[in-house]
Order: C-alpha cells, then sequence, then structure tokens
C-alpha cells in the first residue's frame, strides 16, 4: 500500500509538473498605461519638463476625447461637418516608477492612437512625432528611464488645430488605449509575427508562421523558438522547434510550418479561435513568450461567383463604421464597440468596413470573437486634398510607415479578409493614380499576399478610372451607382466586384412623413434645396436617400439578385458625428445610419434583419398616435412567412404578401385610435404576432441596463436605455421630457444621449430630453467595488430606480 500511495505521489508530482510546463509563466509584460494621467488644454511647452506646477491639471483616465466634452457651434474651426464641436492643442502628463527588477530590460510605449499630430516626450527627452491620428505607434524608451523609486515623467502633446482636417468627427486627443511592454533583450518584435492557414481540407490545416525576432543583447545570442497552437482552451495541439543565433543588434525571421488535424474552422457563426504562442529560451530559461491569434479560414474572390469562405458561396452583407461611439466620441471603450456590434450581428450583418482608416484593436478583437468579416481600410485621400489640411499634406513624407504599421498590426486577425488602401481616391480621375496605386499594393504584398487589395472606387467607366488601370486591385469596390451593377462585368472584363459603399439613406428615429412622392432625394437635383423639416427630421420610411445613393430596399434588391457581385457594405451601420447631410446647423450628425447615434434601431434595422438574419421577424411600422380622419402608410417587415394580415382594433384590413422582389408589404390606413396588430402566417400557420397601440399621456420612466452588474475596472460600462410610458406601459412616441439622472456607487455618468440629429444639449452630463420617447444613459466604472444606484426623474413623471451590481 505505501508503494502505490508514493507512486500516486510521483504521478502527482509529473502531472503538476507536466501541467506547468504546458502552461508557461508569462514573463514579458504588457501593462495597461492609461490610468492617472493629468490633462490641460491649451498649449504647454513647459509640460516636457521633468517637474513643473501641474498643480491646476485635470486628472483623468485614457483613452481621452477633450472635443466630445465641448460646446456645439456653427463656429467651431472643425464645423458642422466636423462635428461642430471644438478642437485645439492639449497636452497630458503621466508620472510612473518602474519595477527595478525591470532594469536592463527592453521597455517600450505603445499608442493605439492619438489624434493628431502627437508629439511624445519621456524624461525631457524627444521620442518622435505621429502626424496620421489613426496610426498605432510605439517608441523603445529604455535609455531614458530611471529606476531605484525615481521618477519618470511621460509628456504627450496633442496638435488639432488646423482645421478641418476631416469629412467627418474626429475627437482630440490621446483617443485609444496606451500600453508598456517590458521583454528581455531577446524577444519577439511587437507585431512581429504573421500567421496564415495556406491549405485548408476537412481532415488537416497548414499553418503558416513566422516570428521576427530581436536580439539587442551585447552579444550574440543562440536562442531556442518554440511555437505552440492551443485551442480555444488553451490546450496544445500541436507545435514545432526551432534553434536560431542572433548577432547583437540585429534581428532574425523564424519560420514554422504546422499542421492541426481535424481543424475547427473559423466562420462568422461559429467564430472558433486559436492561438499561437511563441516561446524564447536561452540557455534553457524562459525570456519571452508572444500571443498570436489564429482562426483557421479560407475564401477566394470569383469573377462569377463573387465570395467563397469556407468553400462555400457566401454573401457579404455588411455596413460601413466610422470610428466614434456617439455621446462618448472618439474615446474608445470596448464595452461600448460590442454594444453596436451585437446589435448589428443580431440584425444579420457579417462583415464591417473600417470607414476610413484603421480601426482600434479592439474592433478587430471582437469581429474576431463574435463573428463578422472586416474590410480593413487605410486612407481616405492620398496627395489630392479633400478639406484644406487632411492628410495630402502627410502623405508624402507617411505614408510608407503609416501603411507598414497598419499591415503588420492587423494582419493576423482572422476576422480581417481585404485590405482597402482608399476610399474615394481623387488619383482615379488622372494618370497619378496608377504609379500610388501600384505603389500601395506592392507595399501591402510585401507584407501579406494572404488577402485581396481594393479601393473604394466611384468611376465605374474604365476608361476614365485610373486607379483601376494600374491593373494592381485584386477585387474592384465601387460605391453606388447600384444601376450600374449589373453592366459591370461588360466593363470591367474578368474583374471581381464587391459594391464598397452603398445606399445613403436618411431617416431620423421614430419620425414619420406622409410624401406623395414614394422616393425623395436629396438634394431633388444638383445644387437645388432639400425640402426638409423645420426641426430638421427626416421620415424614417425607406424613401429618401442623398443624390448618390439609393434607398435600402432598392440597393438590396440588386446586390441580392446578382451573384458576381461578393455584397454591399451599407452606408452606415450607425449615425455618427459629423456630416448632417441634408441639414444645416444645428444639424450635427449623420442621417444614413441603421441605427441611431444612441443605438436604437431605425425602422430600416427590421427589413435587414428580415433579409439578412435568421431569426423570425416581423416588424409594423409607424407608432399608432395620429390625428381622427388621417391616412397613415402602415408598413410591414417580415420574414418566414408568405403573408401578413393587418387589424384594427380586431377589424381586419386584408392580407398582403410581397410580390416579385418586394421586401416589405403596406396598407393605407385611415386612423383610429387603438389597437393595429399584425400576424404573419406560412400557408396557414402563425409565424409570429405584433402590434402598435395607440399611447396615453406620459406618466412614468422604464429603465432597461444593458446588463446587471459591472466590473470595478474604471473601464466597465453599462448602457441604460430610458423609456417614456403611458399607465398601460406603452411608449409614449412622441414624448420629449426632460429627465434627470442622479448615480451613485461605483460608477459615474460617462454620457447621455437621444438620437436626434439636431440636438444642442451636452453629451456630458446628468440629464437629457428623451426624443421620440426614448434616450439613454451610459455610466462607467469608478473602480469602487460598490454597487450602481440610479435614479432617472422628471416632472410629471414618476420616477423609476435600478441598481447595478459589482461584479
Amino acid at each position: 500500500m505505501k508503494k502505490i500511495k508514493t507512486l500516486l505521489v510521483l504521478g502527482f508530482i509529473i502531472i503538476i509538473t507536466y501541467s506547468c510546463n504546458q502552461h508557461q509563466e508569462k514573463v514579458r509584460i504588457t501593462k495597461d498605461f492609461t490610468l492617472d494621467w493629468q490633462f490641460s488644454l491649451g498649449d504647454h511647452p513647459e509640460a516636457v519638463r521633468d517637474s513643473i506646477n501641474s498643480d491646476d491639471w485635470r486628472k483623468l483616465n485614457l483613452p481621452h476625447d477633450w472635443s466630445i466634452e465641448g460646446e456645439f457651434s456653427e463656429f467651431n474651426p472643425a464645423k458642422p461637418e466636423g462635428g461642430a464641436l471644438p478642437t485645439g492643442i492639449g497636452w497630458y502628463r503621466k508620472e510612473f516608477t518602474l519595477n527595478e527588477a525591470w532594469e536592463n530590460k527592453v521597455i517600450t510605449i505603445v499608442f493605439d492612437g492619438v489624434y493628431r499630430n502627437s508629439e511624445v516626450w519621456v524624461n525631457g527627452n524627444y521620442l518622435g512625432k505621429r502626424p496620421y491620428g489613426y496610426s498605432s505607434f510605439k517608441y523603445d524608451i529604455s535609455r531614458f528611464v530611471k529606476y531605484a523609486g525615481q521618477k519618470n515623467v511621460i509628456a504627450v502633446k496633442v496638435d488639432n488645430s488646423e482645421q478641418p482636417n476631416s469629412r467627418w468627427y474626429t475627437g482630440s486627443g490621446i483617443y485609444r488605449n496606451v500600453w508598456l511592454s517590458v521583454t528581455n533583450k531577446a524577444f519577439v518584435n511587437y507585431w512581429g509575427t504573421f500567421v496564415n492557414t495556406p491549405e485548408i481540407t476537412q481532415n488537416r490545416a497548414t499553418v503558416s508562421f513566422k516570428a521576427t525576432v530581436n536580439n539587442t543583447f551585447e552579444s550574440q545570442k543562440k536562442l531556442k523558438i518554440i511555437t505552440r497552437i492551443l485551442n480555444d482552451k488553451l490546450e496544445e495541439v500541436t507545435k514545432g522547434e526551432e534553434e536560431v543565433v542572433i548577432a547583437s543588434g540585429k534581428s532574425k525571421d523564424v519560420k514554422f510550418s504546422l499542421v492541426v488535424d481535424k481543424p475547427k474552422l473559423w466562420n462568422v457563426d461559429h467564430p472558433y479561435l486559436y492561438s499561437v504562442e511563441t516561446l524564447v529560451y536561452s540557455n534553457n530559461k524562459l525570456i519571452d513568450n508572444y500571443t498570436t491569434p489564429l482562426g483557421i479560414r479560407s475564401f477566394e474572390f470569383n469573377a462569377q461567383k463573387g465570395f467563397i469562405f469556407n468553400g462555400k458561396s457566401t454573401k457579404i452583407k455588411g455596413v460601413c463604421l466610422h470610428h466614434d461611439l456617439g455621446a462618448l466620441g472618439s474615446a474608445i471603450n470596448k464595452e461600448a464597440i460590442k454594444r453596436r456590434l451585437v446589435s448589428l450581428k443580431r440584425m444579420g450583418a457579417n462583415a464591417i468596413r473600417t470607414a476610413h482608416n484603421p480601426p482600434s484593436p479592439e474592433l478587430l478583437q471582437l469581429c474576431d470573437s463574435i463573428g463578422f468579416f472586416v474590410q480593413d481600410e487605410l486612407f481616405d485621400v492620398w496627395k489630392k486634398k479633400k478639406v484644406k489640411e487632411d492628410y495630402h499634406n502627410n502623405f508624402e513624407e507617411w505614408h510608407v510607415q503609416d501603411l507598414k504599421d497598419w499591415i503588420v498590426r492587423d494582419r493576423n486577425h482572422p476576422s480581417v479578409f481585404m485590405w482597402s488602401i482608399g476610399n474615394e481616391i481623387r488619383e482615379q480621375f488622372d494618370s497619378t493614380g496608377i504609379e500610388i496605386t501600384q505603389e500601395l499594393t506592392k507595399l501591402v504584398k510585401e507584407l501579406d499576399t494572404s488577402r485581396p487589395v481594393t479601393s473604394a472606387l466611384t468611376e465605374n467607366e474604365p476608361q476614365k478610372n485610373f486607379i483601376y488601370q494600374s491593373g494592381a486591385l485584386d477585387v474592384l469596390g465601387f460605391n453606388y451607382k447600384h444601376e450600374a451593377y449589373e453592366d459591370l462585368p461588360n466593363r470591367f472584363k474578368n474583374a471581381k466586384f464587391i459594391s464598397s459603399e452603398s445606399v445613403s439613406g436618411l431617416a431620423t428615429r421614430g419620425h414619420y412623413d406622409f410624401p406623395k412622392d414614394s422616393t425623395q432625394f436629396w438634394p431633388p437635383a444638383h445644387n437645388q434645396p432639400f425640402n426638409g423639416n423645420e426641426d430638421f427630421t427626416v421620415s424614417a420610411y425607406d424613401n429618401i436617400a442623398a443624390y448618390w445613393g439609393a434607398t435600402h430596399e432598392d440597393t438590396w434588391k440588386t446586390v441580392k439578385k446578382l451573384p458576381f457581385i461578393a455584397g454591399m457594405f451599407v452606408w452606415t451601420g450607425a449615425d455618427y458625428l459629423g456630416e448632417p447631410i441634408p441639414y444645416p446647423y444645428p444639424a450635427r450628425s449623420s442621417y444614413f445610419g441603421i441605427l441611431d447615434l444612441a443605438g436604437f434601431p431605425k425602422d430600416v434595422y427590421y427589413m435587414y434583419q428580415s433579409e439578412w438574419g435568421n431569426e423570425d421577424v416581423l416588424h409594423l411600422f409607424p407608432h399608432w398616435n395620429w390625428k381622427e380622419g388621417d391616412t397613415i402608410p402602415v408598413w410591414a417587415y417580415y420574414n418566414h412567412a408568405d403573408k401578413v394580415e393587418l387589424f384594427l382594433n380586431g377589424k381586419s384590413l386584408g392580407v398582403k404578401s410581397k410580390v416579385g422582389d418586394e421586401l416589405h408589404v403596406s396598407w393605407d390606413v385611415p386612423y383610429a385610435a387603438g389597437e393595429l396588430k399584425a400576424i404573419s402566417y406560412k400557408g396557414a400557420t402563425k409565424v409570429k404576432e405584433t402590434s402598435v397601440k395607440t399611447a396615453g399621456l406620459a406618466t412614468s420612466i422604464k429603465l432597461d441596463a444593458s446588463k446587471s452588474t459591472i466590473q470595478p475596472n474604471q473601464k466597465d460600462m453599462v448602457f441604460i436605455e430610458v423609456t417614456i410610458q403611458d399607465k398601460n406601459g406603452i411608449m409614449v412616441p412622441d414624448a420629449n421630457n426632460h429627465i434627470v439622472f442622479e448615480v451613485t456607487g461605483g460608477a459615474d455618468i460617462a454620457g447621455v444621449d437621444n438620437g436626434y440629429q439636431a440636438s444642442l444639449e451636452p453629451f456630458q452630463a446628468n440629464h437629457r430630453n428623451a426624443y421620440n420617447g426614448k434616450c439613454l444613459l451610459i455610466i462607467k466604472s469608478n473602480g469602487k467595488e460598490e454597487a450602481v444606484h440610479i435614479t432617472a426623474s422628471s416632472p410629471e413623471l414618476s420616477s423609476e430606480s435600478i441598481t447595478i451590481k459589482s461584479n
């Protein structure tokens, strides 16, 4: 028995040892560097000094956008096209100490994005400048930092004063995350790996992997590199090993070809993620570890069949997104991005175009895990400007560096399936477009040959399009002019196509006009005024679009029927700050979104859900509060059924079915107060039932939180949707009550919004008017491990309170 016990103990020790070897202790440190900064608006060149009197500087955490905190004005230099918010110059400072154990390590500061013209100093030493506000960049600060408890100071100048520099809202400041990376002197280069899957069958996948390993020791080093592929439970699937000798001050690419048996494929419905762990040993001691995401998938574009993904014909059902997050401005928050992506996923979207610049790393991480294809875009301009101070001023000096950093940062994300080198670039109209397109595409291909290169074009006549004439693009992206899609194969022989930007439909959530004409365009003719509304609203029926675009339904019907069109990206998935077409100030945000600026769906959301999604859909609109005697156009979007019957106060108004390629059914209904109900049927079987009811006077507030807990990490957010109801719990569709919020405990108010494009109320406030029955409160963890108590109140309404637990 004693021997058996001894053997069991030895076996347990062996298991523990094996487990430890399988999950090596992390020696590379990546530290969140976003907490406890100071900020001051204005120009403060003295801030580069180690010691200044900064008592009056504001204390804050990053990411931070100072523009979103300002007041709206049509006279702000960014203009309403840029969101009508202030810009200028701002400085950031942070004092920090370093662990003494890090001395003789490599210390790197990584900025995910600073808008714009950032300059960085550490302990008074100038590190460099980065003009492009969307590039991620890094500096080795090892030579400049101090240890033994001594204070270090980083200072960052951000200059967004030259305006206008964009056609949309950009935000101002260190608006993305900042990281401190600590490694030994032999290490895998930051963004220094590249993984792809050149051969995939049902039984095996070949994984091609490369890691660039640097040696900054003062002598040559013999290193052992182990690369392991781990499944989603972090269990080893396969591994490779290589020994290399790297001279001092040099780097070497270490390559592996690994095989995964019976691979689980990444796709948008089941986004299975492996990871690749690279371990660096010196004298059998682990000195670095680096993790790379891996999704095993295959795809191709076909001139006849469009997009083939994992061997199946697949339609790209995508949306374009700008980077701002509504009331949060451009300050990145992962929970806010997730909320938007989850809503679009529920709608049935499977793709995102990052219009018109590199996105935050968090967006790509979420697209990897939630399941979206991503068309990753780099530039809105090359050398020929669109606005006075845009990137054309920086293109000559910076485009190579910005492109290379973009590719190496993003090329390992399985969600990324296309590189777009430009949007509506003006060089497409002259011969300079040939050379620049060839140069940019060549630079991309030097770093990644596994994905096609495209550019979003507006000119669909080959002889007039010099970007096309370069012969460099793998896929032709065309913006708008959907009526010409059918003829594209005749114009561009053997080409592959995607609708890179489409629709530009206009709508205000919950607002309905009854025009005589079925479709209106802004403007009706070139340079003609838009006959809009005094309150700067646009009807939410899908019948108003910008003159260059079309309605949602007409565009999708075209893309749906043409197999050679790989798919489409709708302009846009969500409203965004700036570009308030068709109205002048006080309009200050867009009307193009399927979601409004607060993230609430407009009615057309349900058209896409009925066409793109899998769940049963029956959506009836408009609301049912009108004047007696009015005749109301009633629309219904539905799927998984062949007919819809409409009832008013129990009386049938008839059965309608979609005819031909129609995407909705409609009735003209003489208004009578009560209940409007729709039932969809498949044959004689009821599929779904829905109704809209006449609301009475507003009496109460309803709060719905996006989740019931919040993490005390100073980053987590909860989104609380506020609905104004009558005594029967029916939303009051024209309610605009002023709501005041009280928030105590483990969170603070991060923003408020209501989705109305011409509201000049501040986003950073404890109050908001409802718009068409709804508004939004956003709370953010303040680090306290306490429950959050939220009360919403308004005169003449009963207040409502909810509690969010600390997780």
